[in-house]
Protein backbone atom coordinates (compact mmCIF):
# COMPACT_ATOMS: atom_id res chain seq x y z
CA UNK A 1 0.00 0.00 0.00
CA UNK A 2 0.89 3.32 -0.86
CA UNK A 3 1.29 5.39 2.34
CA UNK A 4 1.37 10.09 2.02
CA UNK A 5 1.69 12.68 4.24
CA UNK A 6 -1.25 13.55 6.21
CA UNK A 7 -3.22 9.92 5.10
CA UNK A 8 -5.47 9.28 8.01
CA UNK A 9 -5.69 5.01 8.45
CA UNK A 10 -8.87 3.70 8.08
CA UNK A 11 -9.99 1.87 11.33
CA UNK A 12 -9.30 -1.57 10.20
CA UNK A 13 -5.66 -0.61 9.36
CA UNK A 14 -4.98 -0.56 13.41
CA UNK A 15 -7.62 -0.99 15.00
CA UNK A 16 -7.58 2.68 16.23
CA UNK A 17 -7.62 6.55 14.96
CA UNK A 18 -4.67 7.25 13.07
CA UNK A 19 -2.95 9.92 11.10
CA UNK A 20 0.37 9.80 9.42
CA UNK A 21 2.88 12.58 9.35
CA UNK A 22 6.13 13.45 7.62
CA UNK A 23 8.49 15.66 10.03
CA UNK A 24 11.89 15.75 7.78
CA UNK A 25 13.50 17.06 11.60
CA UNK A 26 12.44 13.56 13.15
CA UNK A 27 15.50 11.44 13.86
CA UNK A 28 13.53 7.87 14.05
CA UNK A 29 10.23 6.81 13.60
CA UNK A 30 7.46 6.96 16.52
CA UNK A 31 3.74 7.67 17.51
CA UNK A 32 2.08 11.08 19.49
CA UNK A 33 -1.09 10.83 20.72
CA UNK A 34 -3.40 13.93 19.75
CA UNK A 35 -5.46 14.09 22.59
CA UNK A 36 -7.67 16.80 20.69
CA UNK A 37 -8.12 14.85 17.87
CA UNK A 38 -8.63 11.35 19.96
CA UNK A 39 -6.50 10.33 17.36
CA UNK A 40 -2.47 8.67 16.99
CA UNK A 41 0.03 10.70 14.88
CA UNK A 42 2.52 8.22 13.34
CA UNK A 43 5.37 10.01 12.47
CA UNK A 44 8.28 9.32 10.20
CA UNK A 45 11.37 10.85 8.89
CA UNK A 46 10.59 10.70 5.08
CA UNK A 47 7.02 9.84 3.13
CA UNK A 48 8.83 6.43 2.45
CA UNK A 49 9.57 6.04 5.88
CA UNK A 50 5.81 5.73 6.26
CA UNK A 51 5.17 1.71 5.61
CA UNK A 52 7.84 1.45 8.44
CA UNK A 53 5.95 3.17 10.88
CA UNK A 54 2.40 2.22 10.20
CA UNK A 55 4.24 -1.68 10.60
CA UNK A 56 5.77 -0.22 14.11
CA UNK A 57 2.43 1.20 15.28
CA UNK A 58 0.74 -2.45 14.98
CA UNK A 59 3.36 -3.68 17.48
CA UNK A 60 2.31 -0.58 19.84
CA UNK A 61 -1.88 -0.48 19.90
CA UNK A 62 -2.11 -1.81 23.14
CA UNK A 63 -0.05 1.40 24.36
CA UNK A 64 -1.68 3.54 22.18
CA UNK A 65 -5.16 2.63 23.22
CA UNK A 66 -3.95 2.65 26.59
CA UNK A 67 -2.89 6.25 25.87
CA UNK A 68 -6.15 7.30 23.81
CA UNK A 69 -8.27 6.31 26.99
CA UNK A 70 -6.13 7.93 29.27
CA UNK A 71 -6.85 11.41 27.64
CA UNK A 72 -7.89 14.39 29.13
CA UNK A 73 -11.42 15.47 29.07
CA UNK A 74 -12.40 18.85 27.87
CA UNK A 75 -12.59 21.41 30.58
CA UNK A 76 -14.55 24.15 29.36
CA UNK A 77 -14.46 28.19 29.76
CA UNK A 78 -17.45 29.20 32.03
CA UNK A 79 -17.91 31.51 35.06
CA UNK A 80 -17.07 29.28 37.90
CA UNK A 81 -14.06 27.03 36.34
CA UNK A 82 -10.45 27.67 38.32
CA UNK A 83 -7.54 27.63 35.30
CA UNK A 84 -4.13 27.77 35.82
CA UNK A 85 -2.38 31.11 34.97
CA UNK A 86 1.48 30.32 35.53
CA UNK A 87 0.05 27.54 37.32
CA UNK A 88 -1.49 29.32 39.49
CA UNK A 89 -5.42 28.30 40.32
CA UNK A 90 -7.38 31.25 38.80
CA UNK A 91 -10.88 31.54 39.10
CA UNK A 92 -13.31 32.84 36.52
CA UNK A 93 -15.98 35.12 37.83
CA UNK A 94 -19.13 36.58 35.23
CA UNK A 95 -19.53 40.22 35.74
CA UNK A 96 -22.53 42.47 34.05
CA UNK A 97 -22.05 43.67 30.04
CA UNK A 98 -19.99 42.83 27.56
CA UNK A 99 -16.54 43.95 28.86
CA UNK A 100 -13.15 42.40 28.00
CA UNK A 101 -11.81 39.56 30.98
CA UNK A 102 -9.25 41.16 33.02
CA UNK A 103 -7.24 39.92 35.98
CA UNK A 104 -7.54 41.19 39.48
CA UNK A 105 -6.98 39.45 42.71
CA UNK A 106 -8.88 39.19 45.76
CA UNK A 107 -8.34 37.23 48.74
CA UNK A 108 -8.38 34.28 47.83
CA UNK A 109 -6.06 34.53 44.95
CA UNK A 110 -6.12 35.49 41.29
CA UNK A 111 -9.38 35.94 39.41
CA UNK A 112 -10.69 36.82 36.00
CA UNK A 113 -13.47 39.13 35.44
CA UNK A 114 -15.12 39.28 32.45
CA UNK A 115 -18.03 39.62 30.51
CA UNK A 116 -20.24 38.49 28.29
CA UNK A 117 -22.10 35.19 28.07
CA UNK A 118 -21.75 31.77 26.83
CA UNK A 119 -18.93 31.46 23.74
CA UNK A 120 -18.49 35.19 24.57
CA UNK A 121 -17.31 34.74 27.98
CA UNK A 122 -15.05 32.07 26.45
CA UNK A 123 -13.56 33.78 23.89
CA UNK A 124 -13.29 36.50 25.95
CA UNK A 125 -10.89 34.96 29.17
CA UNK A 126 -9.29 33.46 25.70
CA UNK A 127 -8.66 36.66 24.56
CA UNK A 128 -7.11 37.74 27.83
CA UNK A 129 -4.64 34.56 28.05
CA UNK A 130 -3.32 35.24 24.58
CA UNK A 131 -2.27 39.11 25.36
CA UNK A 132 -0.46 38.02 28.55
CA UNK A 133 1.00 34.84 26.08
CA UNK A 134 1.95 37.55 23.61
CA UNK A 135 3.55 40.29 26.62
CA UNK A 136 5.46 37.55 28.45
CA UNK A 137 6.44 35.40 25.51
CA UNK A 138 8.07 38.79 23.64
CA UNK A 139 9.62 39.38 26.51
CA UNK A 140 11.16 36.06 27.10
CA UNK A 141 12.13 36.00 23.55
CA UNK A 142 14.28 38.87 24.30
CA UNK A 143 15.86 38.51 26.97
CA UNK A 144 17.18 35.25 25.35
CA UNK A 145 18.19 36.76 22.13
CA UNK A 146 20.40 39.39 23.59
CA UNK A 147 22.04 36.57 25.56
CA UNK A 148 22.98 34.83 22.29
CA UNK A 149 24.05 37.87 20.43
CA UNK A 150 25.29 37.62 17.09
CA UNK A 151 24.81 33.47 17.61
CA UNK A 152 21.64 33.91 17.05
CA UNK A 153 21.74 35.88 13.44
CA UNK A 154 20.90 39.49 12.43
CA UNK A 155 17.71 40.94 11.80
CA UNK A 156 14.21 41.45 14.20
CA UNK A 157 12.48 38.24 14.99
CA UNK A 158 8.89 38.30 14.71
CA UNK A 159 6.40 36.22 17.21
CA UNK A 160 3.41 35.32 16.99
CA UNK A 161 0.29 33.59 19.46
CA UNK A 162 -1.76 30.67 18.08
CA UNK A 163 -3.36 27.04 18.98
CA UNK A 164 -2.09 24.53 17.45
CA UNK A 165 -3.20 21.12 17.80
CA UNK A 166 -0.28 20.29 19.89
CA UNK A 167 2.93 21.79 19.72
CA UNK A 168 4.17 24.28 22.10
CA UNK A 169 6.44 26.22 19.97
CA UNK A 170 7.81 26.38 16.38
CA UNK A 171 10.57 28.39 14.60
CA UNK A 172 11.57 29.59 10.64
CA UNK A 173 14.93 31.00 11.51
CA UNK A 174 15.37 31.25 7.07
CA UNK A 175 12.36 34.38 7.99
CA UNK A 176 13.01 34.60 11.61
CA UNK A 177 9.46 33.54 12.38
CA UNK A 178 8.90 32.21 15.95
CA UNK A 179 5.42 31.02 16.86
CA UNK A 180 4.36 30.00 20.08
CA UNK A 181 0.93 28.26 21.45
CA UNK A 182 -0.79 30.64 24.18
CA UNK A 183 -1.52 27.63 26.23
CA UNK A 184 2.03 27.63 27.56
CA UNK A 185 1.26 30.82 30.07
CA UNK A 186 -0.80 28.25 32.13
CA UNK A 187 2.51 26.11 32.95
CA UNK A 188 4.97 27.73 35.57
CA UNK A 189 7.12 30.43 34.90
CA UNK A 190 10.11 28.45 34.56
CA UNK A 191 8.48 25.91 31.84
CA UNK A 192 7.18 29.21 30.07
CA UNK A 193 10.90 30.58 29.82
CA UNK A 194 11.91 26.97 28.91
CA UNK A 195 9.93 27.19 25.53
CA UNK A 196 11.07 30.83 24.50
CA UNK A 197 14.75 29.25 25.19
CA UNK A 198 13.96 26.10 23.13
CA UNK A 199 12.36 28.15 19.95
CA UNK A 200 15.10 30.85 20.10
CA UNK A 201 17.93 28.12 20.22
CA UNK A 202 16.45 27.12 16.82
CA UNK A 203 18.00 30.27 15.21
CA UNK A 204 21.36 28.60 16.17
CA UNK A 205 20.48 25.67 15.04
CA UNK A 206 17.21 24.25 13.13
CA UNK A 207 17.56 20.62 14.19
CA UNK A 208 17.63 19.05 17.81
CA UNK A 209 21.16 17.50 17.76
CA UNK A 210 23.02 17.65 20.93
CA UNK A 211 24.74 20.68 19.89
CA UNK A 212 21.17 22.73 19.86
CA UNK A 213 20.83 20.88 23.36
CA UNK A 214 23.99 22.79 24.24
CA UNK A 215 22.51 25.99 23.40
CA UNK A 216 19.24 25.37 25.74
CA UNK A 217 21.90 24.42 28.33
CA UNK A 218 23.74 27.66 28.16
CA UNK A 219 20.23 29.49 28.19
CA UNK A 220 18.45 27.89 30.74
CA UNK A 221 20.64 24.99 32.68
CA UNK A 222 19.12 21.45 33.10
CA UNK A 223 15.99 21.91 30.58
CA UNK A 224 14.80 18.16 30.91
CA UNK A 225 12.35 19.22 34.26
CA UNK A 226 10.55 22.00 32.05
CA UNK A 227 10.43 19.19 28.98
CA UNK A 228 9.17 16.25 31.85
CA UNK A 229 6.27 18.79 33.08
CA UNK A 230 5.02 19.69 29.72
CA UNK A 231 5.19 15.80 28.68
CA UNK A 232 3.40 15.02 32.26
CA UNK A 233 0.92 17.94 32.34
CA UNK A 234 0.23 19.19 28.48
CA UNK A 235 -2.53 17.52 27.94
CA UNK A 236 -4.81 19.20 30.53
CA UNK A 237 -3.37 22.81 28.83
CA UNK A 238 -4.65 21.24 25.83
CA UNK A 239 -7.64 20.11 26.73
CA UNK A 240 -8.65 23.79 27.92
CA UNK A 241 -11.77 25.32 26.38
CA UNK A 242 -12.47 22.13 24.23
Amino acid sequence: MQYRNGQRLPPEALGVAARLSVNPRARRLSIRIDGRAGEAVLIAPSERKLGEVVAFARTKTDWILDRLAQRQPGTPIVPGAVLPLFDRPTRLVAVPGAGAARLSEDADGPVILSGGEGEAFARRVENLFKRIARDTLQARTDVHLKTLGPKAGRGPVKISIADPKSRWGSCSPHNRTIRYSWRVIMAPHAVVDYLAAHEVAHLVHADHSPAYWSVVHDLIGDHRPYRRWLKDNGAALQAVGR
